[in-house]
């Protein structure tokens, strides 16, 4: 096909493409690979892109899309959905990066008070308490788990052992979950979650018989006591729960008391009815 030809046909070069559309020729090619822009036309002599005048838009859409910061994948869906369904997924996307940011504001608020040395201020609102704790059998269940992807595993897991527990004599103490290293966005665990059991001598059988599928184990924790504080639903919430976690830290090293184990979370209230200013929670370091 003639340039002519192309001319004819309405068809643009991807230099005047790019320029009609305010798109690199590079940014272009990549979209292609990416099937969110094709060419109308592709010269099999030359290789050289031609697009249709109509797909300006597209590609204008493309480029704002891009200005969101959204990433190609989503764009693609977008682009591809179009009318409605594409402005759903728009509606979509932008409420989780809303979410996020409101996140980052919240952590870049605790991390300026740390840095400006209002800690001691920000620790003020927890009381910290010790309790005793007895020995107890568990139903654990242990995964390498991202922040990101914490607190979906945590509900599910502890779904599936309360449901196990059944079996082994029924739940008698309030769920937990130790944390036997960070996790954070770099860094992956592994968490534990446990659900203390009546019977042990059930709980290792069923263990045997079918938790081998969830990576079920069976433990004795021995008796411990604990240092903690008491949060609300909402200070469930990341970084609000590590000013809690750090709280307790600090009132350790006031009263001279060493770490025995990992630190947990403890959950003694039903997290679905619980409201946002309801207490659901102890976040707890065992200690000696």
């Amino acid at each position: 096909m003639t340039e002519d030809a192309v001319v004819d046909e309405e068809l643009l070069t991807i230099g005047a493409f790019a320029a009609r559309s305010r798109l690199s020729a590079k940014a272009l090619r990549l979209y292609d690979r990416l099937g969110l822009l094709a060419p109308a036309h592709v010269d099999e002599v030359s290789g050289y892109r031609y697009y249709r005048a109509g797909q300006v838009d597209q590609a204008r859409l493309v480029a704002l899309l891009r200005q969101l910061d959204m990433p190609l994948a989503r764009i693609a869906d977008v682009v591809a959905a179009g009318g409605a369904e594409g402005a759903d997924l728009l509606a979509a996307y932008w409420a989780g990066v809303e979410t996020r940011v409101a996140a980052q504001r919240t952590l870049a608020e605790y991390l300026r008070g740390r840095l400006s040395g209002r800690s001691s201020e920000m620790y003020e609102k927890f009381v910290v308490e010790t309790v005793e704790v007895p020995a107890q059998v568990l139903l654990t269940e242990t995964r390498h788990t991202l922040a990101d992807e914490l607190p979906a595993w945590i509900g599910a897991s502890l779904g599936r052992l309360e449901a196990a527990a059944r079996e082994c004599g029924g739940v008698v103490g309030a769920p937990f979950v130790i944390y036997h290293s960070e996790v954070s966005m770099e860094s992956d665990g592994p968490a534990e979650a446990c659900m203390p059991v009546a019977d042990e001598a059930a709980a290792r059988a069923w263990a045997e018989a079918r938790g081998r599928t969830w990576e079920t184990k069976v433990r004795v924790e021995p008796a411990r006591r604990l240092a903690y504080t008491r949060i609300s639903k909402a200070q469930v919430a990341h970084p609000q729960i590590l000013a809690a976690f750090e709280a307790v830290e600090a009132w350790m090293r006031d009263k001279g008391l060493e770490y025995d184990g990992p630190c947990r979370e403890v959950y003694f209230a039903d997290w679905d009815a619980a409201g946002p200013s309801d207490p659901v929670c102890d976040v707890a370091f065992p200690v000696r």
